[in-house]
């Protein structure tokens, strides 16, 4: 009935990445180590993690006529994905600023390119139908991912990750299942500095907002999923973690897969964890996730 496991709807972005030893404050200059150059963007890493997984997936998506364009289409179809719906023009490709240091902690700044072209218009009402699920994150449009909302079909799923958070739209909001956040994604949507430091507390408020079901990604400490029939822990896998980029990519993408395969919303976090604590194990983003192999022996 479906062409593909799951379709992403997103960014594709060429990351900039530089070592440092500690990451520069407000005015400060740091020396870091040699430039490197690789394929990234939520939506790219998304759809590549899926693909590496041998989930049939796709990306809808944006790049320019450019040299990390063809980086990008050429990681995608190397991972399996189909880029089919992988469009070019109308702005250079995005780029991603990353530093990482000795902990394998980033910080990243995004210049959208191409990624902010991706319009309303751009969204096909027969490529939503032929996936299981639906994918989106927040470095494109908000109007385009409030678009996909409105054309998606009567069940197929819908998984957002808000990032980068801002406050979503009630229409938004009601087909999230789930909605998956970090902390500082939860702070964000949750509007105020008074959070506390309960992870179950900002799940259960979130889900008050409106969405179907919510995760709360935890970094090494696992997740929490939350949905009407409350919150559960799920554990993730002890690992030396590297570089941190891009796993909170692959564990969204990891988790709706596995809910389009039909699993409960913990069975496919707890997967989606050992996903994600696989990817922090190498260096970079996409080229750090793992096969279903590598996380069927993680840990093992």
């Amino acid at each position: 009935m479906y062409d593909y496991d799951l379709l992403v709807v997103g960014s594709a972005n060429a990351d900039l990445v530089v070592g440092v030893e500690r990451r520069p404050g407000a005015g400060e200059t740091v020396l870091g180590g040699d430039l490197a150059v690789h394929p990234g963007g939520k939506g790219a890493n998304q759809a590549v993690a899926a693909a590496r997984l041998s989930a049939r997936t796709a990306l809808l998506a944006r790049v320019g006529d450019d040299g990390h364009g063809r980086l990008l289409r050429d990681s995608l179809r190397s991972a399996g994905v189909d880029t089919a719906a992988v469009l070019s023009g109308g702005a250079p490709t995005g780029v991603a600023l990353i530093t990482v240091d000795p902990s394998g902690d980033n910080s990243i700044v995004v210049s959208p390119g191409a990624n902010a072209r991706l319009t309303e218009g751009d969204v096909r009402a027969e490529l939503l139908g032929a996936a299981r699920v639906v994918s989106a994150q927040l470095e494109i449009p908000l109007e385009t991912v409030a678009a996909v909302v409105r054309a998606l079909p009567e069940g197929t799923r819908f998984v957002l990750n808000p990032s980068p958070p801002r406050p979503l739209p009630d229409e938004v909001l009601a087909a999230c299942d789930p909605l998956v956040v970090n902390e500082h994604e939860a702070r964000v949507l949750l509007g105020d500095g008074e959070t506390g430091d309960d992870p179950a507390g900002w799940a259960r408020r979130l889900l008050a907002l409106g969405p179907r079901s919510v995760v709360v990604t935890l970094g090494a400490k696992g997740a929490l999923v939350c949905d009407a029939s409350g919150v559960r822990a799920v554990p993730s896998v002890a690992v030396a973690a590297v570089d941190t980029t891009g796993a909170g990519d692959a564990f969204t993408a990891a988790l709706a897969w596995r809910l389009g395969a039909g699993e409960e919303l913990p069975v496919a976090a707890a997967y989606a964890a050992r996903v994600g604590a696989a990817a922090v194990t190498r260096r970079g983003a996409q080229e750090s996730y793992p096969t279903a192999a590598e996380v069927a022996a993680l840990g093992a």
